[in-house]
């Protein structure tokens, strides 16, 4: 294995570990930990910002707040995993420059990786300054599911050829319904991340019934609106437990929607003898993200478990990123 595939591997796994971090951040309500940024209280680290934390705390009326130095720490660990991977990064861009001939592949999307990756930071630095503005926090989380699928897909690319399927089929069907099941799963998480962002998530205690209803109260008026704070109208009046139940129950919605497109794509994967394997570990995926999804909602919660719900919807892209990578190249390299 090369220096850049080993490279690219690293880089593509630790960006599904900091996306599990990120949301352990987030579920943890330590995402103000340390209020400013990049630093923590303009320190390096929260042990040098020791007094000016013990002194938000006392300010806060305890560690039960947005402050407090454990809470510090996970920020911080975020921003420097964050940091470190922005670096691996930069790192592949030069090299996919440099060893543009050796690779005999444009390094055009290492370079939009590159400034993907740093939009992202600037989404990590407005997450803070912005107070947990949902729209801004939901696109920190897009931002990292881009950046997890542009290096999936870079990744890909350094395997070797697709092997030759015998015989061959016609499988433009196929790449349309795959394009769409990876619609479907990026918009779905995108919904996802609005219930975790807008706290919606525990609104709905009960399964399959939401609040006793198979059609709960809900109020959209409010629920999707993006520009406003956390918890606020935008006229910035208290968001309504009506709203956040519109939230929640949509995300439940895109669930059935999703499971039935990818249900109709593993079915189609399994009628061609080439992406039986794809069909197995399509259904597989899905099957495990479903089952944590009602978790989540049958024990209200449980932290380990709403982390993996996240790793979870990281994992279904990825598997629809190599899904749509493998019936993408010629019908007759299909593996």
């Amino acid at each position: 294995m090369s220096s850049y595939k080993r490279l690219v591997a690293f880089t593509t796994v630790l960006t599904f570990l900091l996306i599990m971090l990120g949301a352990f951040v987030r579920l943890t309500d330590a995402g103000l930990g340390c209020p400013d940024w990049p630093g923590c209280y303009g320190k390096l680290t929260p042990t040098h910002a020791a007094e000016e934390i013990a002194q938000a705390v006392e300010i806060q009326g305890g560690t039960h707040g947005p402050v407090s130095m454990p809470k510090a720490w996970k920020e911080m660990a975020h921003r420097y995993v964050a940091t470190f991977l922005g670096f691996l990064i930069i790192g592949i861009m030069v090299m996919a420059w440099k060893k543009r001939a050796e690779l005999k592949q444009s390094p055009a999307l290492a370079t939009w990786l590159f400034f993907a990756v740093c939009l992202q930071g600037a989404f990590g630095a407005w997450t803070v300054t912005m107070l947990l503005k949902p729209a801004i926090v939901t696109g920190h989380l897009i931002g990292g599911m881009t950046i997890l699928g542009m290096l999936t897909w870079l990744w890909l690319r350094q395997t070797s050829p697709a092997r030759t399927v015998a015989p061959p089929r016609d499988l433009s069907g196929l790449r349309v319904l795959a394009r769409v099941g990876f619609v479907a799963v990026a918009a779905q998480i995108i919904l996802g991340g609005w219930v975790s962002t807008n706290y919606a998530a525990v609104v709905c205690t009960d399964f399959p019934t939401c609040q006793g209803s198979f059609w709960p109260h809900m109020e959209f008026k409010d629920a999707f609106h993006i520009v406003r704070h956390l918890g606020e109208t935008p006229e910035g009046e208290i968001l309504h437990v009506a709203s956040l139940t519109a939230i929640h129950f949509i995300h439940r919605i895109g669930a059935l929607v999703v499971t039935g497109i990818l249900g109709f794509l593993a079915f189609a994967l399994w009628r061609n003898p080439g992406t039986k394997p794809l069909a197995i570990k399509l259904v597989a995926v899905l099957a495990l993200q479903i089952a944590m999804g009602i978790g989540n909602v049958v024990f209200q919660l449980p932290l380990w478990l709403a982390v993996a719900h996240n790793g979870g919807a990281a994992l279904l892209l990825v598997t629809l990123i190599l899904v749509n990578y493998r019936v993408a190249g010629n019908r007759h390299r299909i593996s």
